[in-house]
């Protein structure tokens, strides 16, 4: 996810943010903005993106355009529309826990069901 940091880098730098600005009105801290940013921190939450994206006047959805994330020795293109429905959830104010508990349940409903 190196990419998404030196797309949020390039766009603060256009729009005159300091790292310093960008952190205080996204509620992010410097250092782990900074870690992003260098590809140091390389698995920003959801909510921290769209913490910065919205600071940035842009969408979570441009961050992650075409970015590629690994789950185990797969790797999968994030579809736009789950990246939307994730950022929606994210505005409305879903949390981690909450998505695990829904995931859990749809699990839940579907083992039932094969019974």
């Amino acid at each position: 996810m190196k990419m998404i940091g030196k797309k949020i880098k390039r766009i603060r730098e256009q729009k005159g943010f300091s790292i310093n600005e960008l952190s205080e009105k996204a509620g992010v801290s410097k250092s782990y903005l900074s870690y992003i940013e260098r590809g140091i921190q390389k698995n920003p939450s959801l909510q921290v993106l769209s913490k910065i994206a919205k600071t940035l006047d842009i969408t979570v959805d441009y961050l992650l355009d075409k970015e590629v994330m690994n789950t185990s020795s797969n790797e999968v293109l994030i579809d736009e529309a789950w990246v939307s429905l994730v950022n929606d959830a994210i505005q409305n104010g879903i949390t981690k826990e909450d998505f695990s508990y829904y995931l859990d349940f749809i699990k839940f409903k579907k083992d039932s069901d094969k019974v």
